[in-house]
């Protein structure tokens, strides 16, 4: 699950909506799929949110969860699907940074 703020929502928004592309069926997919299953939820007094009950399900939260800030935006996961997809990246993470540093390298020639 994501959670973004107005601000991005509204730039995810136009991105999704706009320009004079030909709307392709995956292209209309995603984005019936990102609009149809967004919620605007409003903070109370103290800055807390309630996670719709539909979001929960769907994104299997269970009574713990973790908050990943990611730029402008926090995904918010399981804590136990989280360290397992934290295990993943971490073993994954050595050889991630390789392809970076050859890729930068390879633009730095052109």
């Amino acid at each position: 699950m994501v959670l973004v703020g107005e601000e991005s929502w509204d730039a995810l928004y136009k991105r999704l909506i706009g320009g004079e592309k030909v709307l392709v069926t995956p292209v209309r997919d995603t984005e019936r799929f990102i609009l149809g299953s967004a919620y605007e939820v409003t903070p109370d007094e103290q800055g807390r949110i309630v996670i719709p009950e539909i979001l929960m399900t769907y994104s299997n939260l269970g009574a713990e969860i973790c908050f990943i800030g990611l730029g402008d935006k926090i995904e918010i996961w399981d804590k136990n699907t989280w360290y397992e997809k934290e295990k993943k990246v971490v073993e994954g993470a050595a050889e991630y940074i390789d392809l970076l540093a050859k890729k930068e390298i390879s633009n730095n020639k052109k």
